[in-house]
Order: C-alpha cells, then structure tokens, then sequence
C-alpha cells in the first residue's frame, strides 16, 4: 500500500470539499508522510513514515 506510514498504517481518508454555497463533493486527504530510513525489527529500509511516527522517533 503506497503512501501510507509503516509503522503506525496511517494512509488516506476522506471527507468533503464545502463550497461557498454549501455544495459537498467527495475528496480525499493524504497523510503527512515522508521518505525516510527507518529500523523495523532491526532491518534498515528507506520507507514512508508519518510525521507524527518520526517526532514520537526522535523523542525515544
């Protein structure tokens, strides 16, 4: 599954666009995910990791 994070699985979603006149269509939002080298059960890879995976990272 492409553009989804490897660790936590947080991929798209989807809501509506609202116009001006309070018309709805379907849209989808993309996760804030980057191209980083990542450790998972100490194999080195370079995968797509959320920002929120890389802060809670750094942080331990």
């Amino acid at each position: 599954m492409a553009r989804a994070c490897a660790i936590c699985g947080k991929g798209r979603t989807s809501g509506n666009n609202v116009s001006h006149s309070n018309r709805h269509t379907r849209r989808t939002f993309g996760a804030n995910v980057h191209k980083v080298r990542v450790d998972i059960d100490g194999k080195e890879s370079n995968e797509y990791v959320c920002t929120r995976c890389m802060r809670t990272g750094k942080k331990a």
